[in-house]
């Protein structure tokens, strides 16, 4: 009830599809990551060789790109497909200032994860609450025994053990399981939230010069440790997606 008055209902959608990233995890695997690497790498790669204009035939239209059509489970996550796509909008329009651009990014990703803490943040006022509605919970347990104090004390006595019942659950919901649960979901949050951070990292290096292939390497260093791919992985899948792109165009 208290989640309930306390948060909206896009909240508690959240929060009821939370559960599932809990016991499931980060949606993205390693091979999620080269997967966006790459896909990065392509869109640098046609803007330093073709120009910035050259990009609107793949962001404009994203189905029918063969570049972002390569990377199908990508695609299945809008945000991150119109997140790539706007920057690159916005680098066709000649805003290529590696600073600025980098500083829109990085309030888009602040507002993104600020969004999506809120979930979370719901789940910790849950379990804070928890111990003080027990504690309400024994004193009307408590009252209840004082209402019947003329009774037997065995009768007593099981009227007061059940009320401490409630002082024990509340604790016991809080810190064993409602916390726990809201730690997990802002750990896998916050390390799904290092896919964008590194979309960011490879846009912004090449935005300041550096050649796609140097680029991809800066974002790689930002991929999470479980997750990161060697250099050389990264670098025969990334000729090998270069590849892949020059035949189909020739």
């Amino acid at each position: 009830m208290t989640v309930l008055i306390s948060n909206e209902m896009s909240t508690i959608k959240k929060i009821l599809g939370g559960f599932k990233k809990i016991f499931a995890g980060s949606r993205w695997k390693k091979s999620d990551y080269v997967d966006a690497l790459c896909l990065v790498f392509l869109l640098a790669r046609v803007a330093r060789q073709e120009g910035n204009m050259a990009l609107e035939k793949h962001i404009e239209n994203t189905e029918s790109s063969p570049i972002f059509q390569r990377y199908t489970r990508l695609s299945t996550d809008p945000s991150l497909i119109t997140f790539i796509a706007d920057v690159f909008r916005s680098i066709t329009m000649n805003f290529t200032d590696a600073h600025t651009v980098g500083e829109m990014m990085e309030t888009e990703l602040e507002k993104r994860q600020h969004e999506e803490m809120r979930a979370p943040k719901a789940l910790s006022m849950m379990a804070d609450s928890l111990p003080a509605l027990g504690i309400v919970a024994a004193v009307l347990g408590v009252v209840k025994a004082m209402g019947a104090i003329s009774e037997p004390p065995e009768v007593l006595g099981e009227m007061i053990g059940s009320a401490l019942v409630g002082t024990l659950l509340g604790v016991f919901l809080a810190y064993g399981l409602v916390g726990p649960l809201a730690a997990r979901l802002k750990g896998v949050l916050e390390e799904e939230a290092s896919m964008l951070g590194m979309v960011r990292q490879v846009i912004v290096s090449h935005l300041e010069g550096l050649a796609p292939q140097l680029a991809v390497e800066v974002g790689r260093k930002s991929v999470p440790s479980r997750f990161q791919p060697t250099f050389e992985e990264l670098d025969e899948v990334v000729n090998e997606a270069a590849k892949s792109i020059r035949a189909k165009a020739d």
